[in-house]
């Protein structure tokens, strides 16, 4: 990676990736892209920043041809709850934006990186230790989106040979950005909650088991894998991330050990309920282990102990 377009730059993932992408290979190589018009300084005071509508494919071409891109970290979409909420909106932004970025590279000799999630499996599929390789009938628009997201990377890898690569993320918890409309956001508002007042309603169940990751960790493994030899490879696109699984409930009781006053109630979101029903428990991240060299730093505790940190600073 020389030149690397990230767009959605803006977003959970890009506002962190961004800044590490410049602090390794320098603040001009890395342009960041997304739609807002006064993004956080940071992004613009360390950087190129162009505002970017990935469905844009013009545009789109404009940016990669004038900064001369030879890689693109495309983080633009819409995330779970929302896509539910205007399905052919996140069609056209996750589908119809990622044809964009593949034809773009095609046509420029780009290398992509496309996240995927737990949301491209289903109910059919095998909810504990969940296969690299596995039924996914995904039963929401935005799982939908990331099967067909991950076919097309394939699909271009093996057309063209475009150098296409990929994670399967679990939910992400960070505390530098808010949430932004994703089924596991409570494992992120749960800790400004009982930082200010000790005390956060939950629309899961207690008892909702989901995989889970830190944002580093998910720094961590993109900037691994776009590194990483291609001769490894087997599975380039779609390679199952985690690191640690737990509930709500079990959120709430390591919390406690640092706030024993906190306490939490619920009241149930049938969508987002229904969408984290649909989705693995833990899932089988051997193959990334194996073909190049995975493994989390972050667990339940050290996660909790980190966030509260931050957030009270």
């Amino acid at each position: 990676m020389k030149t690397i377009l990230v767009t959605g730059a803006t977003g959970q993932i890009g506002s962190e990736l961004t800044p590490a992408l410049r602090k390794r290979y320098g603040n001009n190589s890395v342009i960041a892209a997304g739609h807002r018009k006064q993004p956080d300084a940071e992004l613009t005071n360390t950087g190129p920043y162009c505002r970017l509508d990935i469905e844009d494919v013009a545009a789109l071409a404009r940016i990669v041809e004038y900064y001369r891109i030879d890689t693109i970290i495309h983080l633009a979409s819409l995330l779970s709850a929302v896509a539910e909420t205007d399905p052919q909106r996140a069609w056209s932004v996750n589908i119809n934006g990622l044809f964009n970025v593949l034809e773009t590279a095609r046509k420029h000799e780009c290398s992509v990186f496309f996240p995927s999630s737990i949301g491209a499996f289903g109910p059919q599929t095998p909810a504990f230790d969940t296969p690299q390789d596995t039924i996914q009938r995904p039963d929401t628009l935005y799982g939908i989106g990331k099967v067909s997201g991950e076919l097309l990377c394939d699909y271009y890898h093996k057309r063209y040979g475009l150098d296409t690569r990929g994670l399967r993320f679990p939910g992400l918890i960070s505390y530098k950005t808010p949430p932004g409309g994703g089924t596991t956001d409570y494992a992120v508002e749960i800790f400004y909650a009982a930082v200010r007042r000790q005390h956060y309603t939950c629309y899961l169940k207690p008892d909702t088991q989901l995989d889970m990751m830190y944002m580093p960790d998910a720094i961590d493994a993109i900037l691994q894998l776009m590194t990483a030899d291609a001769e490894r490879l087997t599975h380039r696109n779609a390679f199952n991330v985690t690191a640690m699984s737990f509930s709500p409930e079990q959120l709430a009781a390591q919390i406690r050990q640092h706030i024993p006053n906190f306490k939490m109630s619920y009241k149930v979101d049938p969508l987002r309920q229904a969408i984290a029903d649909s989705w693995p428990r833990h899932m089988d991240d051997s193959a990334a282990r194996q073909e190049w060299g995975w493994q989390a730093r972050y667990d339940l505790a050290t996660l909790v102990e980190d966030m509260l940190e931050h957030i009270a600073e």
